[in-house]
């Protein structure tokens, strides 16, 4: 027997209707590429939405066809984000940060009809434009007097007046909302980029479950930073949680400086902000230097990488601020696990709710995990036994678009390529991924933890842990440090800062002071170019 409830598909475009209906006077800011602070409201992104599909529509292009974007977090791109799949089409978000070459076999790849992007990225477009061979037009975000005369691009016009003639009148499609709505690629760090993609059904239950109080506790009290860029896993799914919930948006744009972020906090009166350690790292250094403060700021979320404790501890009991550790990837759409406390933990000393901020978190409802050991076999949840994390739910990939890279699943789980433990309370803290673990002695050295006293060090900007070869032990983590500028630390003085916080066998043999660490087009450390930089490298005594 079916249950007598009525019929309606789950839409992305339901949440730009439901915004501007019970909303409409919500407000979205965002810093332009020109500079400037643009203001407007949900009525107006539903509003402008609508042209969006309208002048889709006129392309005659087909059902599911993708349209890129190559831009940064504003107002456009919002728009872009209901137009696009609301009316059909699928989202393709391109990061700006990736070589030209990989952008070119990207858009080949998805078979891209349109390419949007900001006007900071019109040489990026000058130098794959003609070897994109499927993309029928080009569209610049920016009005139509700021259009260069001699951009190189041909058929380039602009976006204001590609909507600009349009109708605000629009009639959202519906259909079945399995169908495709967004896609995102993966980094590519072994082969070529493989892209997620996301239906308008996953898409929605991602809202919900992101919106959740013991998940990003998002309301219509809420005024929220995505400083996560929104060609980064749709921001993190939080401009589809705040249309959900009317939560005002507030857009970086181009300025990422720790400077220009706290002043967008402040002046716009952010209570929730959420990006990679990276970029907290920036801001926390620009307000230490001028002894500043939070005024409406209170919570963050921090994932793309662990959240150093240094950090959780500087944003708690410097600023107030609550940090939320997250974890997730490009193939869970992406939101896994979110580091709420249970009202168990109400009571526990701060040092004692440390040791719980510091992992990543407990799955939300939608997400189901489990480690496993080398042979598949499920392992207990009692916070010591580590292995392999998988994952499963209605937001996870069941396999990469056109099949790239083969089937992904095991057994209908998808494994994440980290490797984690999970406590009795369902909390899950990640020691490595797969292929950055460190064997020593047949011992397991998580480099997570050894960078993480690294970075506790005051005068340490970034530290990056890597195994090298060792004829007795296999291998040895040695640290790989950047100083803060103006400071000063020796080798020994930065091995002697491990005494006492970890076991003497996971110490590191040797650090290495570097000028930079490489970092990947979604902020992460790419330790795989860090052995390249490190090749003639050999350990003390060997």
């Amino acid at each position: 027997m079916l249950g007598l409830m009525q019929k309606h598909q789950l839409m992305i475009s339901s949440l730009i209707e439901f915004a501007e209906r019970h909303h409409g006077e919500g407000e979205v800011v965002s810093r332009r590429v020109e500079g400037d602070i643009h203001r407007y409201t949900y009525k107006d992104v539903g509003y402008r939405a609508r042209r969006v599909a309208n002048a889709l529509d006129k392309m005659n292009l087909a059902f599911s066809d993708r349209i890129a974007t190559l831009a940064w977090n504003g107002y456009r791109h919002l728009e872009l984000y209901f137009g696009v799949s609301g009316s059909g089409k699928v989202l393709h978000t391109l990061n700006p940060r990736l070589h030209p070459d990989q952008i070119v076999w990207i858009v080949n790849h998805a078979e891209d009809q349109v390419v949007c992007f900001d006007m900071t990225f019109l040489p990026i477009i000058q130098a794959v434009q003609s070897r994109c061979t499927t993309v029928k037009h080009w569209i610049a975000l920016c009005d139509a007097d700021k259009l260069p005369a001699d951009s190189g691009v041909l058929g380039l016009q602009s976006y204001e007046a590609w909507i600009g003639t349009e109708s605000s009148e629009y009639t959202w499609p519906e259909f079945d909302e399995n169908s495709a709505s967004s896609m995102c690629y993966t980094s590519g760090t072994t082969g070529n980029p493989k892209a997620a993609l996301y239906s308008h059904r996953s898409t929605m239950l991602h809202a919900f479950a992101g919106a959740l109080p013991d998940s990003l506790n998002m309301s219509a009290r809420d005024c929220v930073l995505p400083v996560v860029p929104m060609f980064h896993v749709n921001a993190w799914g939080l401009p589809y949680s705040a249309a959900m919930t009317g939560a005002k948006l507030v857009f970086p744009g181009p300025a990422m400086d720790g400077k220009s972020i706290y002043e967008l906090i402040e002046n716009e009166k952010v209570t929730f902000a959420a990006g990679v350690p990276t970029v907290w790292q920036m801001m926390l250094s620009h307000m230490q230097a001028g002894k500043l403060k939070f005024s409406t700021l209170n919570r963050t979320v921090i994932g793309g990488s662990a959240c150093p404790p240094a950090m959780i501890t500087a944003f708690n009991d410097l600023y107030g601020v609550e940090v939320l550790h997250a974890w997730g990837m490009t193939e869970m759409s992406p939101l896994g696990t979110v580091c709420t406390l249970k009202n168990k933990h109400a009571s526990l000393n701060s040092e004692e709710k440390m040791k719980v901020r510091l992992k990543q978190g407990r799955g939300i409802y939608g997400v189901d995990m489990k480690i496993v050991d080398e042979s598949g076999k499920s392992l207990p949840w009692d916070g010591k036994a580590y292995g392999d994390l998988l994952v499963r739910g209605p937001w996870i990939i069941s396999e990469y678009f056109k099949g790239e890279g083969g089937a992904p699943l095991v057994n209908g789980w998808f494994p994440t390529g980290d490797v984690a433990t999970i406590d009795a309370d369902g909390y899950m803290q990640i020691t490595d991924r797969s292929k950055d673990v460190i064997k020593s002695g047949g011992e397991w050295i998580s480099s997570i933890d050894v960078e993480n006293i690294a970075m506790a060090h005051p005068a340490v900007a970034m530290a990056a842990c890597i195994g090298m070869k060792h004829p007795k032990w296999d291998e040895r983590p040695i640290i790989a440090v950047v100083k803060k500028t103006g400071a000063e630390v020796t080798r020994d003085e930065l091995i002697a800062f491990y005494d006492g916080k970890t076991a003497k066998w996971q110490v590191p043999d040797d650090v290495v002071f570097v000028d930079t660490i490489p970092l990947g087009a979604t902020g992460k450390m790419q330790k795989a170019k860090l052995r390249e930089m490190l090749h003639d490298y050999k350990l003390p005594g060997t």
